[in-house]
């Protein structure tokens, strides 16, 4: 059976409203983890369309859309996105990776932590993974799902796991399988995933429990 998401895009300028293969893979596998994620607290940093999100609430998680700190548009898409998708009660908040703000600082402990080609921008990866140490301390058993598109070779986080206390497992996610899909609507254009390099990762705390 098919998951349908109905998505919002809107083109131009700001890259954040616009859907990366990285989040349809990302969907697919939180759509194969479904019974798991169902009842979870679930966080999405820098959710943009937040199909990754969209896809878990529908799934049953409890999720938390977060973007960076001023950016309405995704604010208002995000609550169209939740209408269109017939979401209700899922939790709209601002947080700026690496910036330890007080909504950061009051969130509550969170089961998963979704995000996809977050790590675009290599100036980012720190204060990506900052925001997810800390996070992780509030719940050392919490799993942080991760897309990435392989840009530059040159790339690592191996360092900046270690520094922040982290570990990462890659995760294959067969995307030619006749298994349950998650398909979505609205987009602009089709995408594959297999036209680029991607990656899924599972990042725990060296602390879990």
């Amino acid at each position: 059976m098919s998951l349908i998401i109905k998505s919002i895009e809107q083109l131009g300028g700001d890259y954040s409203l616009y859907t990366w293969p990285c989040a349809l893979l990302l969907a697919q596998h939180i759509y194969d983890q479904k019974e798991f994620i169902g009842g979870k607290k679930v966080l999405e940093l820098g959710a943009g369309t937040a199909i990754p999100g969209l896809t878990a609430a529908k799934c049953g998680g409890h999720v938390t859309f977060t973007d960076r700190e001023g950016n309405t548009c995704f604010q208002n898409a995000i609550k169209r996105s939740c209408d269109l998708n017939g979401i209700e009660g899922m939790e709209i908040t601002e947080v700026t990776w690496g910036l330890f703000s007080p909504t950061l600082l009051t969130l509550p402990p969170q089961d998963v932590i979704i995000a996809s080609d977050c790590f675009y921008d290599s100036k980012d990866f720190e204060d990506v993974l900052a925001t997810v140490s800390f996070l992780m301390d509030k719940n050392p058993s919490c799993k942080f799902w991760t897309t990435y598109q392989e840009r530059s070779s040159n790339r690592t986080l191996v360092h900046l796991l270690e520094r922040w206390g982290l570990e990462a497992a890659v995760i294959t996610v067969d995307t030619n399988s006749p298994k349950d899909r998650v398909v979505v609507e609205g987009l602009s254009e089709s995408r594959s995933s297999t036209e680029h390099t991607l990656h899924l990762w599972e990042i725990t705390s060296r602390n879990s429990i």
